[in-house]
């Protein structure tokens, strides 16, 4: 047990960490380009999810750190293909193709970022289609979109109190210093890692789910606290229960981006179900905590407990119920 005073400097960690701290963001682009509750489409899901005949096209797009893709461009062109690739399945989907928009000072010092996305496209076995190159700049960066397609959708938006977080990652990897990435997938088998994504879409299909997220920048926790921000609800998470690598440090880990990691909300009687979607295939699956309700996200040991985010007092992205109803408030 961590006891009270380490599960508040945890907490307190988290919610200054740089992960959380680059979600905020989403906040003010949220509000300038009037994405909550002027349009259509629900803002804050990992892809925008388009309804399109029996079912919806999901489109994504994620861009790079500019001193991730200089130290280690390869990965990082891998990456721009999986992460989006990952945000696709997240929401029960299979992808389509990838389109990217690279840039770099020569032709030389954009091919490692290209051999990393042909790289992970043929092992993901889904075509990046086109783009737009510029070899001309003065330093590499790196967006990559991608265009998918779901029949039931996981979404942010439909936690609901009672339902128990399911936490899904696979630690079969390793760091890839210097940055806080698990790499679980660049020597996996291709056929591997295509079933693997294909878990999502089966517990989306067969109802086992209603809720769930690609854990990402933000961490286990930053990506907890932007699932009940959406859905307008709260969260307690037991770090002790969260599966975790031998010899790794919790605090390390809760704010590590691994290759593949899911958060999921379900019904109670559903538990064990989607946990068994995960394990046959060698994947950590648990039951981490429950949605609850309010708006407060907190971390427990299983004797004390501190909050990280209390959406009534701050948004984290600005999606979900709880900012359209202040929203409203102060109009």
């Amino acid at each position: 047990m961590l006891g009270a005073l380490a599960i508040d400097e945890l907490a307190a960690k988290l919610r200054t960490s740089r992960g959380v701290a680059a979600k905020r963001d989403i906040a003010a682009a949220v509000t300038q380009l009037g994405l909550s509750g002027e349009v259509e489409f629900r803002a804050g899901d990992d892809c925008a999810a388009i309804p399109d005949g029996d079912g919806f096209l999901l489109l994504a797009v994620e861009g790079f750190m500019n001193e991730f893709v200089a130290a280690d461009p390869w990965f990082a062109g891998w990456c721009g293909v999986m992460v989006n690739i990952s945000d696709v399945a997240a929401m029960g989907g299979w992808p389509i193709a990838l389109v990217d928009a690279v840039w770099a000072a020569s032709e030389e010092d954009v091919a490692p970022v290209l051999a990393g996305m042909r790289a992970a496209s043929k092992a993901f076995g889904v075509p990046v289609v086109g783009g737009h190159t510029n070899a001309r700049t003065d330093r590499r960066q790196l967006s990559v979109a991608i265009l998918g397609r779901a029949r039931k959708l996981l979404t942010s938006f439909d936690a609901r109190p009672g339902d128990r977080l399911v936490a899904a990652i696979d630690l079969r990897g390793r760091y890839r210093k210097p940055f806080a990435n698990w790499e679980a997938a660049t020597d996996a088998p291709p056929e591997r890692l295509r079933g693997d994504l294909g878990v999502l879409r089966t517990i989306a299909e067969a109802g086992l789910a209603r809720a769930a997220k690609d854990i990402s920048q933000g961490g286990i926790i930053g990506t907890a606290m932007m699932l009940a921000e959406c859905s307008g609800v709260g969260a307690t998470i037991d770090v002790t229960a969260i599966p975790r690598p031998s010899g790794v440090a919790l605090e390390r880990w809760l704010q590590t981006f691994p290759s593949y990691g899911y958060i999921l909300a379900a019904a109670p009687a559903q538990v064990e179900a989607v946990r068994q979607c995960f394990e046959v295939r060698g994947i950590a699956a648990a039951e981490i905590g429950d949605i609850t309700t309010g708006g407060r996200v907190a971390i427990t040991d299983g004797l004390s407990s501190g909050t990280v985010w209390d959406f009534a007092l701050e948004p984290l992205i600005g999606c979900g119920a709880l900012h359209c109803q202040r929203t409203e408030a102060l109009a």
